[in-house]
């Protein structure tokens, strides 16, 4: 009698992640459908509920009755979700967005949660610009109201001629390195105070322990590459704070953290940084490297007779350490936005 056994038949570790893969992507592919399903939803409820008031005598209470009777037959019948706040959101949605399918598209992989925080954004274009951000970059609801709340996209656009061309564009993508730089950065989640005693190794350890919060400050594209990155020459070495790579503008940016005030040597400092590493270090198909100083203090008067001024891979940017308020947050801004024509004033002198 044969003795023999038959082996277990068993599937290949590549055969069951591949198949996990794409059972993945058919869940996430269907939650998507159903989630932009119920968000186009909401825009039609809305779009009725304008209509139905339209049609009405126009005055608030005949609104919010109708809001009311709407709530409690709809919450009856459909459960949670459908309160008289919902339905002013569903009806607010709609106002927003008048032309959704009229040549103008939502993004389908944002939630409602999103759009929610979005459409309470005046600016139009700022609007687009975190829907496509959001969609793109794949931003959790709490990141974009962080964004939001820290005015992200003004304070990527504190250069008129740089606000003139992502607006023409009516998109977020940027073309030049100054379209990458923000003016101020806040990195309120290191958790440090904003205080003399703070040092510059205390900021670079609080980075590197929130790296992924510090990315999602600095935009799109960056990859991490080092901290205190070592170039060398035949007879010294020099560190860098931290190195990235953006592999949007396909080349190399540098960072140098400084806890005090903005100063000529800090400029020179970096300027050698920036001349070195391009000798040393960037590749053939890498772009020239960007150098960014990061200081708790600008000096407006090392800005305009340094090297910062004409050029276009050296900048400077203030960093707040807790977040500041609106009101601080478009006080800097326009400072900036003020300053610019001051510089370009005295290049006419």
């Amino acid at each position: 009698m044969s003795t023999d056994h038959q082996q277990p038949v068993t599937a290949s570790g590549n055969l069951l992640g591949d198949i996990r893969a794409i059972l993945f992507q058919a869940r996430q592919k269907a939650y998507s459908a159903v989630n932009f399903a119920m968000v186009e939803s909401y825009w039609h409820i809305g779009r009725r509920i304008f209509e139905e008031e339209q049609q009405g005598q126009q005055r608030a209470e005949y609104g919010a009755s109708i809001l009311r009777e709407l709530s409690r037959s709809l919450s009856g019948e459909f459960g949670n979700g459908f309160s008289y706040s919902n339905l002013k959101n569903f009806r607010q949605f709609f106002l927003t967005y008048p032309d959704y399918g009229k040549g103008y598209a939502l993004r389908s992989q944002l939630s409602w949660t999103h759009y929610r925080l979005i459409m309470r954004v005046e600016n139009p274009s700022a609007r687009d610009f975190y829907m496509n951000e959001a969609a793109d970059q794949n931003w959790s609801s709490r990141v974009l109201e962080r964004n939001i709340n820290t005015h992200f996209y003004e304070r990527l656009l504190t250069s008129p001629d740089k606000r003139a061309a992502l607006e023409a564009a009516g998109a977020s993508e940027p073309h030049q390195p100054g379209d990458f730089i923000k003016d101020p950065y806040v990195l309120e989640f290191l958790g440090i105070p904003e205080s003399p005693a703070t040092l510059e190794r205390d900021i670079e350890q609080a980075i590197m322990d929130n790296l992924q919060k510090f990315l999602l400050e600095m935009g799109k594209g960056f990859a991490f590459i080092g901290r205190q990155f070592r170039i060398s020459t035949e007879t010294s070495h020099f560190y860098i704070d931290l190195v990235f790579y953006n592999y949007l503008l396909k080349c190399f940016v540098l960072i140098d953290l400084k806890a005090g005030k903005l100063t000529h040597q800090d400029v020179g400092q970096m300027d050698m940084y920036v001349r070195m590493f391009d000798d040393l270090k960037r590749q053939p198909d890498d772009n020239p490297s960007i150098g960014l100083i990061l200081c708790s203090q600008h000096d407006e008067t090392v800005v305009r007779y340094s090297v910062l001024k004409e050029s276009e891979q050296l900048f400077a940017s203030k960093y707040r350490l807790v977040l500041p308020t609106e009101a601080e947050l478009k006080a800097e801004m326009e400072r900036e936005l003020r300053l610019l024509p001051e510089m370009k004033g005295a290049d006419n002198e």
